[in-house]
């Protein structure tokens, strides 16, 4: 038993083995993308210091294009800053220049494209999806549930269906904080999201409905 407890040790600190538990994915290596929208009035009521994003009046906004396993998804996939470039290239794909540099970092490393092609693709997508006219710049709360939430969405848009569609809400469910469109790797077409995204859901929002705060 000793033996083994040394050899565990061993193998624990040992560089080949310290690579492989802290590996965060392999670049290009993922099943499909979630589009994640956030309503941008429920994020500004929790962070309203964020004077980039929160000074103008916004409903659903670019957070990121996120490449996904089925179950989990990779992330910092490497070292590669991003290219300030890009915040000119592609100027207002994110409602704050933090993002710019985050969702690169975080998620477009993993996505096997370069940073032109990640941003080329997370802009056309964005651009791609129609925001119904009731969600585009509401001035009273709108109460939704799940399955209205989605069927609007999908009516606007005839290249999504609801099983394309999640969910997250907030503060237990009270108030929607994001929407995520799941999309094949090519960027092409939607596709079913998974398991785990859908269980995700139900225990962000588990109240029968839920309000979108207005944007003021």
């Amino acid at each position: 038993m000793k033996k083994i407890v040394v050899l565990l040790g061993t193998l624990l600190f040992s560089p080949l083995f310290s690579s492989v538990v802290q590996a965060k994915g392999e670049a290009g290596e993922f099943d499909y993308y979630a589009l994640a929208l956030s309503w941008s009035p429920e994020h500004c009521a929790v962070k309203p210091a964020d004077r980039d994003q929160c000074s103008r009046q916004l409903g659903f906004v670019l957070h990121g294009l996120w490449p996904q396993y089925q179950r989990g998804y990779p992330s910092n996939c490497s070292r590669e800053r991003l290219d300030p470039d890009m915040e000119q290239q592609f100027a207002g794909l994110y409602p704050s220049r933090f993002l710019y540099r985050h969702e690169w970092e975080k998620h477009g490393t993993c996505s096997g494209l370069d940073q032109p092609q990640y941003h080329q693709l997370a802009s056309d997508l964005r651009q791609k999806v129609k925001i119904p006219a009731a969600y585009q710049s509401p001035t009273d709360p709108l109460r939704k549930s799940l399955f209205q939430i989605k069927v609007d969405l999908a009516s606007a848009n005839d290249w999504l269906a609801p099983d394309n569609i999640t969910v997250a809400c907030a503060d237990g469910g009270r108030f929607l904080r994001e929407v995520y469109l799941c999309i094949n790797k090519a960027g092409t077409a939607a596709v079913t999201c998974s398991d785990e995204m859908q269980k995700r859901e139900l225990r962000s929002c588990g109240q029968p409905d839920f309000l979108l705060r207005s944007v003021r």
